[in-house]
Order: C-alpha cells, then sequence, then structure tokens
C-alpha cells in the first residue's frame, strides 16, 4: 500500500511539470479532431436514427405521451441526444486512452526512468512496440464487447457508474503495464510483475476508471453538452486525457520501482521467491498467469 501512495504522490506532481502537460496536447488534438469531425458529420443524423428507433418503441412512446401534459415534449427532445451520448461516451474513451499509451507513455516513462531509475537496465527488445500494439488492440476489443454485452445492467443506476469503472479500470491495467515495463523489463519479468502485483495494478485502474467518469458525468448530464455537444465533447476529451496521463504516470512509477526491486532481490516474501536461475524461459504472453519469476543472475561460482 505504501508503494501505491508513493507512486501517486510522484505521478500527481509529475503531471504539473510543464514538459507532461505539453505533451498532453497531442493526444488532445489528435482526439479532440476526430470527435469534433465525428460530430460535425454524424451528430444530426444519429440523434435522427436514434429518435425513430424510439418512436417505435411502443412502452417509450406511451409513456412520453403520458407525460406530454406535464413536459414530455420537452423530454422527448433531450431523449434522443441524451442516448447518442451514452453510445459516443465508450468510443471516446477508448480513443483517448489509446492515443494516450502509444503517444504519451513512451515519453513518460523515459522522463520516470531517467529521474528514478537512471541504472535501470533495458531488456525490451525491439519488438516491444510491435507487441505493445497488438497487446493494446485485442484488450480494446475484449473490453469492448464486455460493455455491449453489459449494456441491459446499466439501466440499473448504481451499475451504470459500476461496471465501466471496472471495465476502463481492467482495460487500463492491461495496457499500462505492459507499455510502461516494454522498454526495460523483458517478458519474463512482464509477466512476473503483472501476475505478483495484479491487485494493486487493477486497483490504479480502477481509481482511474472511476475518475475518469467524472467527465463523463459532465458531458451527458450538463444543459450545454446537449446544444453544443461536439464542442462538450472536445472538452471531455481534454479531461480524458489528463486522467489517463496520470493514470500512465502513476503506473510507470509504480511498475519501474516493482521491477528495480525484483532485480535487485528484495520483493516482500509474499509476492514469490525470486530464485537465482539464470535460465528463466521468455514466454510470448506478458500477462499470463503464473509463478515462474523473470531471470535474474545467480552469485557467483567460486
Amino acid at each position: 500500500m505504501r508503494d501505491l501512495f508513493d507512486a501517486f504522490w510522484r505521478a500527481a506532481l509529475s503531471c504539473l511539470h510543464p514538459r507532461v502537460i505539453l505533451w498532453s496536447m497531442l493526444p488532445l488534438a489528435v482526439s479532440g479532431v476526430v470527435v469534433l469531425v465525428a460530430g460535425w458529420l454524424w451528430w444530426t443524423s444519429a440523434v435522427t436514427a436514434v429518435g425513430d428507433v424510439l418512436e417505435r418503441w411502443t412502452l417509450l412512446s406511451s409513456l412520453l405521451r403520458w407525460l406530454d401534459p406535464s413536459g414530455g415534449g420537452a423530454l422527448r427532445q433531450v431523449v434522443s441526444p441524451m442516448v447518442v451520448l451514452a453510445l459516443s461516451i465508450p468510443a471516446v474513451v477508448v480513443l483517448t486512452l489509446l492515443v494516450v499509451a502509444w503517444a504519451m507513455t513512451p515519453a513518460m516513462v523515459e522522463r520516470v526512468a531517467s529521474q528514478r531509475f537512471p541504472t535501470l537496465e533495458r531488456r525490451g527488445g525491439v519488438a516491444a512496440w510491435g507487441q505493445g500494439f497488438v497487446w493494446s488492440l485485442g484488450c480494446t476489443l475484449l473490453a469492448l464487447c464486455v460493455l455491449v454485452l453489459s449494456l441491459p445492467l446499466w439501466l440499473i443506476p448504481p451499475l451504470a457508474l459500476v461496471i465501466p469503472a471496472l471495465v476502463w479500470g481492467w482495460l487500463a491495467a492491461r495496457v499500462f503495464t505492459f507499455d510502461t515495463l516494454s522498454a526495460h523489463a523483458d517478458a519474463a519479468e512482464r509477466r512476473w510483475i503483472a501476475h505478483h502485483q495484479r491487485w494493486p495494478l487493477l486497483g490504479i485502474g480502477v481509481v482511474s476508471g472511476l475518475t475518469g467518469a467524472v467527465p463523463s458525468i459532465v458531458w451527458a448530464f450538463g444543459a450545454l453538452g446537449i446544444v453544443f455537444a461536439p464542442l462538450f465533447a472536445a472538452v471531455s476529451v481534454w479531461l480524458y486525457t489528463l486522467v489517463f496521463a496520470f493514470a500512465a504516470l502513476w503506473f510507470a512509477h509504480f511498475t519501474l520501482a516493482s521491477l528495480a526491486r525484483l532485480r535487485e532481490g528484495t520483493v516482500p516474501a509474499r509476492a514469490g521467491p525470486v530464485p537465482a536461475n539464470p535460465t528463466v524461459p521468455a514466454l510470448a504472453d506478458p500477462d499470463a498467469p503464473g509463478d515462474m519469476p523473470p531471470t535474474l543472475p545467480g552469485p557467483p561460482r567460486s
């Protein structure tokens, strides 16, 4: 727990650095342009299509007609934009997370490593970026499938906030754990840290996911979000960028510290033994569960 809080405060201080703020402009520009263009091209047609579907929904149409004397007509104008916004939020979150992971995380990890762990050896290999790209896409597709399958549960108010946060937390933990370790850790070390630190890593992801719900709520329920939806979406993208940039820094401080302790042989006893077997095979899946520790140099033989 102390390591989590230590990484948290270091990440919070790193977010205030002008260089980190400047780095956040690239994901903001990419995601913001995509969201603004998509809203400009498809907002009206999407709202119209959703309104037609809702009008054919007998139960909802009857409810709105029953509410017409008490303001149901105004509610009818709000429901369709709200549904479009609700369906757009997952896509915006995923887009921002991936852009931050690919565009910002390598530079931020380099900064954390040079300041805190200048002697940490790089063992990632030349194929780490390509593996990270495939890994991120695979995890993202799985997370989107879970979100689609869980949509009926979103009708229950508490679950509408809990389920997305858990899914975003799992996705952030999988993506950022790989990306923050890809340059310095080999496959066996990534697998060992991802398995033995899985609960702290998931905790960082869930906290980040819950924090990411704040711009979603502002975007979905703000009155300006209905009238100026594309512009309000761009503001939300900026908030998402800050949240995921902080999450990437939090993961970087925590995972690199775990890697440094692992190589020094100072991991807690509850994390499992760290034998000095130098012939541990590298695994293709960096996050596959298992108890086999990474390669560590053994004591010199006489």
